[in-house]
């Protein structure tokens, strides 16, 4: 397994990573806050998705030389949007098996 490959397969994971970790903030902690009076379901969910979309945009810049500016602008974009990453996994694949 190539250098570029390596990255790759870490940047879908960090794609799924940030994504599982949104729709957790979205679907469990949120709802907890609000319907069992818990802040702390967001206090701690919170800084996990965080850390977790730190991690996607940190392994995006390490396979910048892999994109075009257009590609690297839709990868960043989408993370930004809800579930954006469970799209961007499927992508950065495409591109994975592309160099195989």
């Amino acid at each position: 397994m190539s250098i570029t490959t390596q990255k790759l397969q870490r940047l879908r994971l960090a794609s799924i990573l940030e994504a599982v970790t949104l729709l957790l903030l979205f679907v469990v902690a949120i709802p907890v806050k609000y319907a069992f009076d818990l802040p702390v379901a967001t206090k701690i969910m919170g800084p996990i998705h965080g850390l977790a979309f730190l991690f996607y945009l940190w392994n995006l810049i390490s396979t910048v030389a892999i994109w075009s500016k257009t590609e690297l602008l839709r990868l960043f974009i989408l993370a930004f949007i809800p579930l954006g990453g469970f799209f961007n996994e499927k992508y950065i694949a495409q591109r994975q098996a592309h160099l195989k």
